[in-house]
């Protein structure tokens, strides 16, 4: 499942200081229109298309939701933050920052305000060099050709000259060197859709929930004390059987694993539910199945409040999930957190995320990065 549009921005600076111009719109191309993955070498070119002082310019990798007008309409508001102003004269000049808009997945555009891919791209070395550096599996959907190849046929002569190395802002956020890390919140938290992106940005293994086909879960909704015992059951038989098949595929000290979900989930859940008995009951087998699962190296909790759940949920719109009520949210919230208390050997960060969106604000996602990289600190 990929939740987001791979794009690739070229970006050049001729006036000014060139290289903080560049290092400056990375930075903000990164806080306000989506996660920048990869990012090329810096090259010097001659002008093209004028006579003027070199440039200096560089490509990069962003993975967004936005649509790719929304991308341009973005970037063109930083090239002015940063200075510049576009005039209405005709042909090439001077500035002090372009951002063009390269490519949009593998699509094709063409409207009135925006040609994707760029027209001009296979013919400007100052384009394909740096794109070249990106490695990115990607071909032209027009001339179906890969960057090496548009290279090789380039009718530009220009050359182009590597200054330095840029810094990638991702590689200030190591979320890989915790190797393992399990998002866990109630129902209508997000934890999915957040393992689904970090998995995407930091090119980590992914462990999901199979939940969504438990037999037991739309009767569970209709009837709870008839069908909690074998839903429980059945889930934590699923969990452990999912969890033992997906984590032996990967190693655990070099594979970076995310998870939607940690087994313990089980417990809290089971613990709601559950007459006094049949949780006795599970909380043997539980207890055995627990001891043999790997732990996590960071367990990230992200709580939110019943009134958001809620309205999570009926977005949604699966049809088991809309008798939910505040109350039961309320004991499944309580359930996690007495729980995570009683962990004294399991590396938890507990976000509150009640009033932050990180699906629609990009702002929102890099808070959470954040405070999971200072649990590297």
């Amino acid at each position: 499942m990929k939740s987001q549009h791979q794009i690739t921005l070229s970006i050049g600076s001729n006036q000014g200081n060139r290289l903080a111009n560049i290092e400056s719109c990375i930075a903000l191309i990164h806080q306000e229109v989506g996660t920048v993955i990869r990012v090329s070498r810096l090259y010097e070119t001659p002008a093209w298309g004028f006579e003027s002082d070199a440039f200096y310019n560089c490509a990069l990798v962003l993975h967004s939701t936005s649509s790719a007008q929304k991308i341009l309409n973005q970037v063109l508001k930083i090239e002015k933050h940063l200075g510049r102003i576009r005039s209405n004269q005709k042909g090439y000049q001077s500035r002090l920052i372009d951002v063009d808009l390269i490519t949009y997945d593998d699509e094709i555009i063409e409207s009135e305000k925006l040609e994707v891919p760029h027209p001009l791209m296979q013919n400007r070395n100052f384009v394909l060099l740096p794109m070249r550096d990106l490695k990115l599996d990607w071909r032209h959907p027009v001339y179906q050709k890969t960057i090496s190849e548009l290279i090789a046929i380039s009718p530009d002569d220009s050359v182009c000259t590597v200054i330095q190395d840029l810094k990638i802002p991702l590689q200030e956020i190591p979320l890989e060197s915790f190797n393992y890390i399990a998002f866990e919140g109630n129902i209508g938290a997000g934890k999915t859709t957040l393992a689904h992106k970090i998995s995407e940005d930091f090119n980590a293994k992914t462990v999901l929930e199979r939940f969504a086909d438990n037999p037991f879960l739309p009767k569970f909704y209709k009837d709870q004390n008839r069908y909690a015992f074998p839903l429980e059951m059945s889930f934590l038989a699923d969990r452990y059987q999912q969890l033992s098949d997906d984590l032996a595929q990967f190693d655990l000290f070099k594979d970076f694993i995310v998870a939607d979900y940690h087994i313990f989930k089980s417990l809290i859940f089971a613990k709601i539910t559950l007459a006094e008995d049949e949780y006795r009951l599970y909380r043997n087998l539980f207890d055995i199945i627990y001891k043999e699962m790997p732990k996590p190296d960071l367990y990230v909790y992200l709580y939110q409040n019943s009134e958001r759940l809620l309205q999570n949920i009926k977005k949604r719109g699966r049809a088991y999930e809309q008798n939910i009520e505040a109350e039961y949210l309320n004991k499944i919230n309580n359930g996690y957190l007495d729980y995570i208390k009683s962990q004294t050997d399991l590396n938890v960060l507990i976000i509150d995320v009640s009033e932050r969106d990180f699906v629609k604000k990009h702002e929102d996602y890099l808070f959470i990065l954040e405070e999971i990289k200072k649990k590297l600190n």
